[in-house]
């Protein structure tokens, strides 16, 4: 059992880092350089980072729960 659970959470902490990056990634494209105040460079970075964390923990948790829930489903025709 306990080998399951630690295959999980390395699954977890893998889709939680690609999510993030893939979210850093995108939001790369967005020109904010209109919107940031002059000498105010680190709060945007800060804000661009913080940003990927949320949305890529949210993108990860959405495909884990769909991949347990997918897991799941044998149990609906037993």
């Amino acid at each position: 059992m306990s080998f399951l659970t630690g295959q999980q959470a390395i699954i977890a902490i893998l889709a939680n880092v690609f999510f993030i990056g893939i979210s850093f990634y995108a939001l790369r494209a967005i020109m904010v350089e209109k919107f940031i105040k002059k000498n105010h460079v680190f709060q945007a970075q800060l804000f661009f980072i913080l940003a990927s964390i949320m949305i890529g923990s949210s993108v990860a948790s959405f495909f884990l729960n769909l991949t347990a829930w997918s897991n799941q489903l044998p149990f609906l025709f037993e």
